[in-house]
Order: structure tokens, then C-alpha cells, then sequence
């Protein structure tokens, strides 16, 4: 149910870039004709403009972008977590279920009436994410239970340091425990990853990305965890995007091909390509892609590459990333680094729980 409805989403922030697209052509076609005519261009206020924007894709980002950028940024926008409400209550019903059951069994060797506390502390250097997951749990679970947070997601924490107490019937905060810190250091290890990538890139321009190398069932999950640590999200699956590969390439009998006829099967939707030299990626270009991913290119082609592009569309890198050559490849000038390891190869931060009756 949430990819529907982010897709319906999807659909009218394709709308509200449609027409906001209009308005300033028409802008621009006013303007010019003034200046041709030899008047000075009137001022005029832009208050009136719709500010709103679908709730399931995050905000906006800043203009001002040529007309080409603008329309990718505004269609690949990072998740916020207003987004993602329907989608906690899901993932959140789901673990209890595969945890709890028929009922939690031990719980049962406490009588039902007995209050408690607990405080939770992280031993590692993390960033965290994924509090609304721990309210959706015990929110579920049972009403009673009380979460005080000492925290907020995006917030760097250091070893034993106090991230949120509990209190509430002591059956179900043990009930809850696992499911809750099940979330809370898995989404905290995928943040704090990402938090890593994108120190090393702090002083480029240079956006990292997320893929499609996520946990079943938890895509979103994970995705907004990457923006807590500072990195952004690529699209969110098969449908909201087009990532033409080789083999889509050669099926469809060439580049040109392929580009061409993404633009008729989805119009609106964003095209990016992968190529693996400047001859492909000289190809690309004319036939009016998007993004181009350049697929393990060397440093020397993939500065080449920006030079070529000069701005006509968005360039991502991909292939070979790692700690060595994260920095080089942000300093050739490429827009975007696409890592599938920020969600794909998750280290847990090591949290605890400890009760008092």
C-alpha cells in the first residue's frame, strides 16, 4: 500500500512540475519580448505561485536549476518522515507478529500489574534513526507504555550515552524490547554509515546516493535512515524512475534506442542511462537523457566526462567506490555517487536495555 501511494504522489508532483515548468516559459517568453521591445521589465511579485507540494515525496529543493537539473531534483527527492506513516505502522505490525506471536510466554512469569522503568543507552559512536519506529512499538503494543526521548534522529550520540527511557507495565516493555531496538540500531547503523560517506565528501558538491540493495521489506525503512546521516535517496524502486543497464541497451538495439522510447512509455519520468566510455556517453547526451551513470570509468575519463557534459545532465558514478576512491571520484565533479553498500552491508549499533522494577 505505500509504494501506491507514493506512486499516486509521484504522479501529481509530476503535475505541479508540469505547470510550474509552464509558468516560467512563460515568464521567460515575457521578458524577452519586454527587453525586445525596448521596455524595462516590470516587477512582478511570485506570491501567488503554489508553494504546496505532495506529502509522500519531502520537500522541494532551492531553484534556481537549468531547465534539465531542475527536473531531475524535483523528481527524485529525498523521503521525510511524514512520508512514512502508513509505512512504520507496517513494518512495526510485522515485527510484533513474527516476535510475539500467540503471546509473549516468559513475559507471562510477571504479574500483569507490575509497573517499571527502563533506560536505553548506545555503546558505539552512532547516528541515530529511527525513533518513530520505537513509538510505532510500544504505540501498538500497548498505549500505557510512556517513551521519553533524549535524542532525535540525525543527532550524532556517543558510547553510554542515554538515548530514551521507558515506563509503563513492566510485560510489556520486555515484550517490546527486541522489536523496538530491532529498528532503532539497524536504521542508527545505516545512518551513521552514511554519516561516514558523506563527512569524507563535506567539502565537494557532490551528493551520495542510495540504490536498491535494501533489506525485503524494509526499502523505506532504510532510505530514510540514509538521510538521517546526511546522504540522499535515488529512486525508490522500478516504477518512480528508469535505470537503463546494458542488457536493457542491447534489447532495445542501442542507446538512442533505449532513451527514446523510455520517453514514450513514461513521459515525465526521469531517464538515466549507464555508459561505459565517452563515446556512450557523447551518445547519451544527444539523445537527451537525464542522469548518465558512468559505470567505472577511470578518474582521467570521468573528468573528461564533466567537461563533455558541461552541465546538460546529471552525472552519476558508480562501480569501485570505496574509502579510497570516494574522495577523487567527488573531486572529478560529478553530481552524484550512487553506494550500495550505505544500505546493503549494515553494521547494527550495539544498544542496551536496562530494567527497573
Amino acid at each position: 500500500m505505500a509504494c501506491q501511494s507514493y506512486d499516486a504522489n509521484y504522479k501529481a508532483l509530476i503535475i505541479l512540475q508540469k505547470a510550474s515548468l509552464v509558468l516560467l516559459n512563460s515568464a521567460i517568453h515575457l521578458l524577452n519580448g519586454q527587453i525586445n521591445a525596448g521596455m524595462r521589465p516590470k516587477q512582478h511579485s511570485y506570491r501567488h505561485l503554489p508553494t504546496a507540494q505532495p506529502r509522500a515525496l519531502g520537500s522541494l529543493p532551492a531553484w534556481p536549476y537549468n531547465r534539465r537539473t531542475l527536473f531531475v531534483e524535483l523528481v527524485m527527492p529525498n523521503l521525510h518522515l511524514a512520508d512514512l506513516t502508513a509505512e512504520i505502522e507496517a513494518n512495526v505490525r510485522r515485527a510484533l507478529a513474527e516476535d510475539i506471536g500467540s503471546g509473549d510466554i516468559t513475559a507471562r512469569l510477571i504479574p500483569a500489574e507490575r509497573l517499571a522503568k527502563a533506560t536505553i543507552i548506545t555503546r558505539d559512536n552512532a547516528v541515530i534513526s529511527g525513533t518513530a519506529w520505537v513509538d510505532a512499538v510500544f504505540r501498538q503494543l500497548d498505549p500505557r507504555v510512556a517513551v521519553h526521548w533524549q535524542v532525535a534522529d540525525g543527532e550524532r550520540v556517543s558510547p553510554n550515552q542515554v538515548l530514551f527511557h521507558l515506563e509503563g507495565p513492566a510485560r510489556s516493555l520486555l515484550s517490546g524490547e527486541r522489536s523496538a531496538l530491532n529498528f532503532l540500531q539497524m536504521l542508527s547503523g545505516v545512518a551513521t554509515h552514511a554519516q561516514q560517506l558523506a563527512d569524507q565528501v563535506a567539502q565537494t558538491q557532490v551528493k551520495l546516493l542510495d540504490t536498491r540493495k535494501t533489506l525485503p521489506g524494509l526499502r523505506l525503512a532504510q532510505k530514510y535512515a540514509v538521510t538521517c546521516g546526511g546522504c540522499h535517496n535515488h529512486r525508490i524502486g522500478l516504477y518512480d524512475a528508469f535505470l537503463i543497464k546494458e542488457n536493457h541497451i542491447a534489447a532495445c538495439g542501442g542507446i538512442a534506442q533505449a532513451i527514446s522510447a523510455a520517453h514514450k512509455i513514461a513521459p515525465g519520468k526521469p531517464v538515466e542511462i549507464e555508459v561505459e566510455s565517452l563515446a556512450e556517453l557523447k551518445e547519451a547526451l544527444a539523445a537527451g537523457a537525464d542522469i548518465i551513470m558512468l559505470d567505472e570509468l577511470s578518474m582521467d575519463d570521468m573528468r573528461e566526462a564533466v567537461r563533455l557534459n558541461a552541465g546538460k545532465a546529471k552525472l552519476e558514478a558508480s562501480g569501485g567506490i570505496n574509502e579510497s576512491t570516494l574522495l577523487p571520484i567527488a573531486q572529478t565533479g560529478v553530481d552524484y555517487i550512487s553506494i550500495g553498500a550505505m544500505t546493503k552491508d549494515v553494521k547494527a549499533v550495539d544498544l542496551s536495555m536496562r530494567l527497573s522494577l
